[in-house]
C-alpha cells in the first residue's frame, strides 16, 4: 500500500550499552513468554514524516560535537538571521498517476522539512479543485483515502485563481509534483506564471511542447535527433488507408505488424498498449480515446532488439544560464521467469511493472547501463543538448532506446544526432516532473554520484531560487548542509561508537513477500537514519533456492546460519527487487564493472562540480562510493553482537517470522525488534494462532472456523467429494483458501464452486507462480502464488463484506463521496498495536476497501498509490457495524516516525 508494508515488530529497541535491559519487549532471558510480546503486523510506510532532531536538520554529527568552534558559532548566528524558505508542495491532479504524485509529495516533504524550509502542502483533485491539506493527508495511502472528506477537513478554494492568490502570500516558491495532466502539460505552471509565483521546474510553454509526445517528436526531429516513426490519430479521424500506407513505408505487415499505441498527452506509463496490424492499431487507439485518457493518440513502431534507458538531467547553472549535467543513466531490463504467455513477452515497461514487479515479470535496473562507454557518453551528451534546446529547467528525466546496428530502423537522414558506430540512440519520452518515490530514478541515479535524498532535493530547490531575484538571498546565504555525512556509513557501522547506537535493518529473504520486505526495510532505513544518535545499516538477507518456506523446520535452524547477508551502501538499497539488489552487489564487486562505474561516476561528479562550486549553498556530496560487504548469517549475527547493534527485523514470512531468526539472535544475546521465538512460531501458523486465542472468545475476540489440509491430500482427493465435505463442515456456500504458514498476501482466493477448487488445486500441483485474472468463476485479479507451493492450506468460510465505494465524483460532478449500503454489516478492518512489552497500545483502525474482486490484491496492499484505507473509519459506517471482522494481530499503522524513535529510547 503506497510502500505500506507489513512486518512483525513491537519496535522495542534497547538503549545504550545495556542490551539486555528488563524493558526490552523481547529479551534472551524470557524466551517462553507466549504472548508477552504478541506478533503485530505493522505497516510502516513512507507515509510517516520524521520529527527532526532539535538542532538544524542535516548538520553532520561531527559538527554537532564541536565545542567552542568560532566558525560553527558564526554559522549558527547566520542561520538565526536568515529567513526560512517557505515551500509549497502541490500534488494530485486529474491523471491516473495522482496516487504516485501523493507518494512523491510525501517523499519531498520527508526530505526537506526542517529549519531551512517550512513546507505547506496543497492538493488538486480530479476536477481541478484546490485544497490546502495537512501532512496527515499527505501521509495517506491514496488520494481516495481522503477525497470524499476534503470539503470538511481541508481548506478549500473557490477557484484556481483564489488558490494562486493564497500562494502569493503563503509561500516563497512552489514545488509542483503533479505527474501527467495539469502537472507536466504546462497547466499548473501557467497558473503560477500568471500570478508571478516562483516555482521549481520548466515553464508552461516548454512543458506544453515537451509533454505532447507528437509535438516533442516533431521538435526533436527538427533539432537533429533520431525519432521513432509515428502516426497520429486524433479524435475520430482514424484513417485506415493512410495508416496502411504508413505501415508499408515502415516495412510493417498491415495484418500483423507490431506497434505501440499510446496517448500523446499522458504519463509515460499510462494507456500504453501493443497492437498488431492496422485494424488492431485503430481499435486500440479508439479504446484510449473512449476511455477518456486522451483524444490524441500516437502509433509507433515497436522497438525490438534494443535496450531501454532513462537519464536524470540536473541543471547546476546560475540565474537564467542553463548548465545541464546528465547523471549516470539507467538501463531498464524486463526479465521473464518461468512460463510466460505471449502477451507478457510483448510487454512494455508499464505502470504495474514500474511499481510492483511480479514473480514472472521483473524489472532490473542497471546504473550505469551495460553499454559501451562511448554509447553512455553519447546518451549523456544528447540528453544535455535536448534539455537545453527544449528550454527545460532545474531537472527532468529523459527516456530512450539504444538500438545496436543489428536492429534496422528506417530514417530520413543519416546525419541525425544519435548515430554511433555501435548503433542508434533514440530519445522517446520527456518527463518534466520525474517521480520522486523513495526508490525512484531520481534518487537511484543521484545517489550513485554522491547525493542523498535530502541533498538532491535541496539542490534542485536552491537552483530554482536562483532564477528569481527576490529569492536570491535564500540560495546565497543558505546553510544547506547534508542531513549528516554518509561517507563512512558501512565502515562506521562495524566499529563501536559510544555516542551512537547501532541498528542493523535486515530485510529480503526467500518468501513470496521478499519484494515487499525490501520496501519495508528500505523505508525503515531511510526514516531511522535521520536521527543523529542512531547509526543505521541496511542489510539484505539473500534469497537462496534451498531455503524456502517449505523446508523442514527441524533441519532449518542448523543450516540457515550459512545464509548470505549483504551489508549495503546507500545507492544499492534503492532497488525494486531483492534479485536486483543482489545483482547490483555482484556488479559492484566485479573488478571490471566496478572500474567502469567509478570512471563514469568521477566524470559526472567533475561535470557537476563545474557548476555547483559556484554556489555557496552547496557544501558537498554526502554519500561515499563504497562496495557492499558479504557475510554468512552466523558471521553477521556475531558482528552485531561485537558492535552492540540492535537488529530491526523487516523480513516477511519464512525465517523472519517463524522464530528461526529470533532464535539465532537470542543465542548470541543480540537484541531485536518484534516478538520472541515461541510467539513468532505461534503467530506464523494461522491455525496455532486461532487455538491460542480460543480462550479470549468470552472477551469478544473471535476467530473464524478453519479446516487444514495437506497439499498432497488435496491433489489426490476427488474434487466434488472434497468440496461437499468442506462446505458441510464449515457450514458455508463459498470458501476462502490460503496457505497455513505464509504471509497474508499470497495464495489467497475465494472459491465459489467445485470447479474453482479444481483450478486452485491444479495450480498447486503445477507449481504455478500465479493464477491469471478471472480464472475462477467470480471475477478477480491476478493471484500471486507461494513459491514453492505450501505444504498445508487452510479453508475458511468466505465472509461477504459490504461494498464500500469511494468516488471522485458526486452527483453534481463537483465533489467526492463515499457510498456504503450496509446490507451485511460486515466490514474488514485492520488495526495496529505498538509499544514495549507490557505497555502495548492500539492505534486508530482502518477500513480496507477492495477496488476489484473479493480479496485485496497485491497492488491494493503494496503498490505505491493504490489500495484505499479509510483511517480513521468514517462514523457513517462504523457506528452501524455490529459485526466487524477481527483479524487478530494484523494491523495497518499510520504512525509518525518520532513514535518509533521514542520506542528506541
Amino acid at each position: 500500500m503506497a510502500s505500506s508494508i507489513a512486518y512483525a515488530s513491537n519496535l522495542a529497541l534497547l538503549r545504550g550499552k545495556n542490551h539486555h535491559n528488563d524493558d526490552a519487549a523481547v529479551s534472551a532471558s524470557s524466551p517462553n513468554a507466549l504472548f508477552a510480546a504478541p506478533r503485530n503486523f505493522v505497516r510502516l510506510s513512507n507515509n510517516h514524516r520524521i520529527r527532526r532532531c532539535s538542532r538544524s536538520v542535516g548538520v553532520p554529527r561531527a559538527a554537532a560535537e564541536v565545542v567552542n568552534d568560532p566558525i560553527a558559532e558564526k554559522e549558527e548566528q547566520a542561520v538565526k538571521k536568515r529567513r526560512v524558505l517557505r515551500v509549497g508542495i502541490v500534488c494530485g491532479g486529474p491523471s491516473a498517476e495522482r496516487g504516485i504524485s501523493l507518494n512523491s509529495a510525501r517523499s519531498v516533504l520527508d526530505n526537506i522539512q526542517g529549519e531551512d524550509f517550512r513546507v505547506s502542502c496543497y492538493y488538486i483533485d480530479y476536477n481541478l479543485n484546490a485544497y490546502a491539506i495537512s501532512s496527515a493527508q499527505v501521509y495517506s495511502n491514496t488520494p481516495a483515502d481522503f477525497d470524499f472528506k476534503l470539503e470538511s477537513l481541508a481548506q478549500g478554494f473557490q477557484s484556481l485563481s483564489e488558490f494562486a492568490e493564497h500562494l502569493t502570500t503563503s509561500v516563497d516558491i512552489v514545488f509542483p509534483v503533479i505527474h501527467g495532466r495539469y502537472g507536466e502539460d504546462g497547466g499548473i505552471q501557467e497558473l503560477l506564471e500568471e500570478y508571478n509565483i516562483p516555482f521549481v521546474g520548466t515553464g508552461s510553454n516548454e512543458c506544453r511542447q515537451a509533454f505532447d509526445k507528437y509535438d516533442a517528436s516533431l521538435e526533436l526531429s527538427k533539432q537533429g535527433f533520431i525519432t521513432v516513426p509515428n502516426f497520429l490519430v486524433q479524435g475520430n479521424e482514424g484513417n485506415e488507408s493512410e495508416l496502411s500506407k504508413w505501415f508499408s513505408r515502415n516495412q510493417l505487415d498491415p495484418y500483423s505488424g507490431k506497434v505501440v499505441v499510446k496517448p500523446a498527452r499522458a504519463g509515460s506509463s499510462i494507456g500504453v498498449k501493443v497492437a498488431y496490424g492496422v485494424l488492431d492499431s485503430l481499435t486500440k487507439a479508439d479504446e484510449i480515446i473512449s476511455e477518456g485518457i486522451d483524444d490524441k493518440v500516437l502509433i509507433e513502431i515497436f522497438l525490438e532488439g534494443g535496450s531501454e534507458f532513462t537519464a536524470i538531467v540536473l541543471d547546476v547553472g546560475s540565474g537564467l544560464d542553463c548548465h545541464p549535467v546528465v547523471l549516470l543513466p539507467t538501463e531498464v531490463e524486463l526479465q521473464f521467469h518461468g512460463s510466460v504467455d505471449i502477451t507478457e513477452k510483448d510487454a512494455i515497461f508499464n505502470y504495474r511493472r514500474k511499481y510492483l514487479p511480479t514473480q514472472q515479470v521483473q524489472v532490473a535496473y542497471h546504473t550505469p547501463p551495460r553499454f559501451p562507454i562511448d554509447v553512455i557518453e553519447t546518451i549523456r551528451e544528447g540528453a544535455s543538448l535536448l534539455f537545453q534546446r527544449l528550454g527545460l529547467r532545474d531537472f527532468a528525466r529523459i527516456d530512450g532506446w539504444f538500438l545496436p546496428n543489428s536492429v534496422h530502423m528506417s530514417s530520413s537522414s543519416e546525419s541525425k544526432f544519435g548515430r554511433t558506430e555501435l548503433g542508434n540512440i533514440i530519445f522517446t519520452d520527456i518527463n518534466l516532473i520525474s517521480g520522486m518515490e523513495q526508490t525512484s530514478f531520481l534518487f537511484q541515479q543521484s545517489s550513485k554520484v554522491g547525493f542523498s535524498h535530502s541533498n538532491i532535493l535541496q539542490t534542485i530547490i536552491y537552483r530554482a531560487c536562483l532564477r528569481f531575484p527576490n529569492l536570491a538571498s535564500f540560495s546565497s546565504g543558505s546553510s544547506h548542509l547534508p542531513r549528516r555525512s554518509k561517507s563512512a556509513q558501512i565502515s562506521k557501522a562495524f566499529s563501536i561508537n559510544e555516542s551512537t547506537r547501532k541498528v542493523f535493518v535486515i530485510f529480503g529473504g526467500d518468501t513470496s513477500e521478499r519484494q515487499v520486505s525490501l520496501m519495508s526495510g528500505t523505508n525503515v532505513w531511510l526514516n531511522l537514519q535521520a536521527f543523529d544518535d542512531l547509526e543505521v545499516t541496511p542489510c539484505l538477507l539473500a534469497p537462496t533456492s534451498e531455503f524456502v518456506s517449505g523446508v523442514d523446520s527441524n533441519n532449518k535452524e542448523s543450516d540457515v546460519s550459512s545464509r548470505t547477508v549483504w551489508s549495503l551502501p546507500y545507492s544499492l538499497v534503492l532497488r525494486h527487487t531483492t534479485e536486483e539488489v543482489i545483482a547490483a552487489c555482484m556488479e559492484a564487486i566485479e573488478p571490471a564493472r566496478a572500474a567502469v562505474t567509478s570512471q563514469l561516476r568521477n566524470k559526472v561528479i567533475d561535470n557537476l562540480m563545474e557548476g555547483l562550486t559556484k554556489h555557496n549553498w552547496f557544501t558537498g556530496f554526502d554519500i561515499a562510493d563504497e562496495p557492499p560487504r558479504r557475510f554468512s548469517l552466523d558471521q553477521w549475527i556475531k558482528l552485531a553482537k561485537e558492535v552492540q547493534a540492535t537488529v530491526f527485523i523487516a523480513v516477511h514470512g519464512g525465517i523472519g517470522e517463524d522464530g528461526t531468526l529470533q532464535s539465532l539472535l537470542e543465542a548470541e544475546r543480540v537484541p531485536y525488534t518484534g516478538p520472541g521465538v515461541i510467539s513468532s512460531k505461534t503467530c506464523m501458523d494461522k491455525v496455532a494462532t486461532s487455538l491460542a486465542l480460543n480462550h479470549l472468545a468470552t472477551l469478544g475476540v473471535h476467530t473464524i472456523n478453519k479446516d487444514v489440509w495437506r497439499k498432497e491430500d488435496l491433489i489426490k482427493m476427488p474434487i466434488l467429494g472434497m468440496w461437499h465435505d468442506l462446505t458441510s463442515k464449515l457450514q458455508c456456500e463459498t470458501l476462502c483458501i490460503k496457505p497455513a504458514r505464509d504471509g497474508c498476501s499470497t495464495g489467497v482466493a475465494r472459491l465459489c464452486c467445485a470447479k474453482d477448487l479444481e483450478v486452485y488445486v491444479k495450480a498447486l500441483d503445477d507449481c504455478l507462480l500465479r493464477i491469471p485474472s478471472n480464472s475462477l468463476s467470480k471475477a478477480h485479479g491476478m493471484i500471486e502464488m507461494p513459491n514453492p507451493p505450501p505444504d498445508q492450506l487452510i479453508f475458511e468460510p468466505f465472509i461477504e463484506t459490504d461494498e464500500i465505494i469511494v468516488s471522485s465524483k458526486s452527483m453534481n460532478e463537483n465533489g467526492h463521496h463515499l457510498m456504503w449500503k450496509g446490507h451485511s454489516r460486515w466490514v474488514e478492518i485492520t488495526v495496529g498495536v505498538i509499544g514495549k512489552r507490557g505497555s502495548m497500545h492500539s492505534l486508530s483502525p482502518s477500513i480496507t476497501v477492495k477496488e476489484t474482486g473479493d480479496i485485496l490484491s497485491l497492488e491494493e496492499k503494496f503498490q505505491g498509490g493504490t489500495g484505499i484505507n479509510l483511517t480513521p473509519p468514517p462514523l457513517s459506517i462504523i457506528r452501524f457495524v455490529k459485526k466487524p471482522i477481527h483479524k487478530a494481530f494484523i494491523c495497518s499503522v499510520r504512525k509518525p516516525w518520532k513514535d518509533v524513535k521514542n520506542i528506541l529510547n
